[in-house]
């Protein structure tokens, strides 16, 4: 595994976040309502065509004081982050990547509406009890868009670094 930084392109992404709580927390998702959040994996969604592309969105979201703006905003300090996927196809693929998401086994849709206010999908948050699969998950994707660009998994390097490492899948 090698370090290297995000780079600071447009694309879309996959934030995996780990609720670790013992028992279904419920919370407050802006004027969307409450989520029962139960112990799991939570795959958000989301695209970053503004300035600082995918590493500015993906490390926004990953910090735990901030202005709550967007809904995964509400959720992140329930969780810890344990991967991203992103790509940085010129087109966004955010839409394809919830519908290839819904068909992940064991995957289902906690909340209507979450992070989808600004398109037609039902929602863009997504929760499995075990931890998602990247390699079925570009599969998929790879079956539905033959032309899409490369997807990259980035993790945490370790427990006392804030560094991410980019993984290639063999």
């Amino acid at each position: 595994m090698k370090t290297v930084e995000w780079l600071k392109k447009a694309g879309s992404y996959v934030l995996i976040l780990r609720v670790d709580a013992a028992v279904q927390l419920s919370i407050q998702i802006g004027r969307l309502g409450e989520l029962a959040a139960q112990p799991g994996y939570y795959l958000y969604i989301g695209s970053a065509f503004g300035p600082g592309g995918v590493a500015a969105r993906v490390q926004r979201h990953l910090r735990l004081h901030k202005r709550q703006h967007w809904h995964i905003d509400y959720l992140r300090p329930y969780t810890t982050p344990t991967a991203v996927w992103c790509t940085y196809d010129a087109q966004p693929r955010e839409h394809l990547w919830a519908s290839v998401c819904a068909q992940l086994p064991h995957v289902s849709r906690p909340m209507s509406g979450f992070g989808a206010s600004d398109c037609h999908c039902d929602t863009h948050l997504f929760y499995s009890p075990h931890p998602p699969n990247a390699a079925l998950f570009i599969e998929l994707v790879d079956e539905y868009a033959a032309a899409h660009g490369e997807i990259q998994i980035w993790v945490p390097q370790n427990k006392s670094s804030a560094g991410w490492e980019h993984i290639r899948l063999s």
